[in-house]
């Protein structure tokens, strides 16, 4: 089993979908769960109390989690000084506690078979240092820390850590920015060019494969930066 979060819309669903067409056993966790090809579970991945207790629904079914993908992930594009106090928490706690959460409750799920493989989220925004995007890349910034130090102790487990850090995705989370500024992002990049979700999804097929039993604490760009 492959244990989605964000799976009920955007790059989590993408992803899960292509799981599960390739023959994985996909569980999709979502805050609002919704009618999918793969079955999804109610989960707010900033609550650990949450995580915990469909980690305990995955435990009683005695299957074996092979992966996890931290998808789940929210974005505010403003200026630091213009944001709320709450709008700041959310985005801190969804994107790196919600991360750390899984990771810290999923991955001893994999400890028994001394493999698996775990994906977590971050963007090009981060060594970009994108304009308005201030509190979304430091929690970010904080996945990309997690994932590389992460790995290093999971290693002795033979679980590998890794992340993916896409440019702009045509997906809700970048409802709010511009051709023009998808344009320059974009320009920015190794490969010049908008990727889309099956790009993302076939590095994410790439990482499951056992072939790639060697990367492990690695960021990699979509694209290029």
């Amino acid at each position: 089993m492959i244990i989605v979060t964000g799976a009920s819309r955007g790059l989590g669903r993408a992803l899960s979908e292509r799981l599960t067409a390739k023959g994985f056993e996909v569980l999709g966790l979502a805050r609002n769960a919704s009618e999918t090809p793969f079955e999804c579970l109610s989960c707010d991945v900033s609550s650990y109390e949450s995580v915990k207790d469909v980690v305990k629904q995955v435990k009683a079914r005695r299957v074996e989690v092979t992966g996890l993908v931290n998808a789940a992930g929210i974005a505010q594009m403003n200026l630091v000084i213009a944001m709320t106090s709450e709008s700041v928490r959310r985005i801190i706690e969804t994107n790196l506690l919600g991360t750390i959460n899984c990771c810290q409750l999923v991955a001893p799920l994999m400890l028994r078979q001394k493999s698996g493989c775990i994906i977590n989220f971050s963007t090009i925004a981060v060594p970009l240092s994108l304009k308005g995007e201030s509190v979304y890349i430091a929690s970010k910034a904080g996945v990309e820390g997690f994932t590389r130090s992460f790995a290093r102790e999971m290693s002795d487990f033979g679980i590998r850590v890794n992340c993916l850090a896409p440019g702009p995705i045509d997906t809700d989370l970048i409802r709010g920015v511009t051709a023009k500024q998808i344009k320059e992002i974009v320009s920015r990049q190794v490969i010049q060019k908008q990727f889309g979700a099956d790009s993302v999804s076939d590095l994410t097929e790439l990482l499951f494969d056992p072939r790639s039993y060697s990367i492990s604490g690695q960021v990699l760009h979509v694209g290029g930066i």
